[in-house]
């Protein structure tokens, strides 16, 4: 499903300009982008309108957040099928050279086991090191 339009409709979400514009911004990346990182692949874009479509996509499990110790959220596009549910998570990696965060999807977070009175509703792991364009 590479078609924008079919994109958006998976998730049910209406088809803006913006939002197919920032759909297309994110498609191409191959690392996680943050808000300011997104504000500078447009000319003119209200940095507000921007932030409202990301929000959007997350509500509606098409991109999920990344915390990276940066202390910038940094979004990425979810696997087809996602729900962002714990089954869904993946590892997620940030380069100390250039500052990138990629993710892992093909490695999961481990599970687990956690006591009987509590539940997962979101976790978060993160390696840092060196990727493979800045080992290089």
């Amino acid at each position: 499903m590479n078609n924008i339009g079919d994109i958006l409709a998976s998730r049910n979400i209406k088809p803006t300009a913006m939002r197919i514009l920032v759909l297309k911004v994110l498609m191409t990346r191959t690392s996680a982008i943050n808000l300011s990182e997104l504000e500078n692949e447009f000319d003119k874009a209200d940095r507000i309108t921007l932030y409202r479509t990301l929000r959007t996509f997350e509500e509606n499990k098409l991109i999920h957040t990344i915390y990276d110790g940066t202390g910038s959220i940094k979004y990425a596009l979810c696997k087809a099928g996602c729900q962002c549910e714990p089954i869904d998570l993946h590892v997620h990696f940030y380069c100390t050279r250039c500052n990138r965060t990629f993710c892992l999807t093909d490695i999961p977070i481990p599970t687990i086991n956690l006591p009987a009175d509590f539940s997962i509703q979101s976790t978060n792991m993160l390696v840092k090191g060196l990727c493979s364009n800045c080992r290089a």
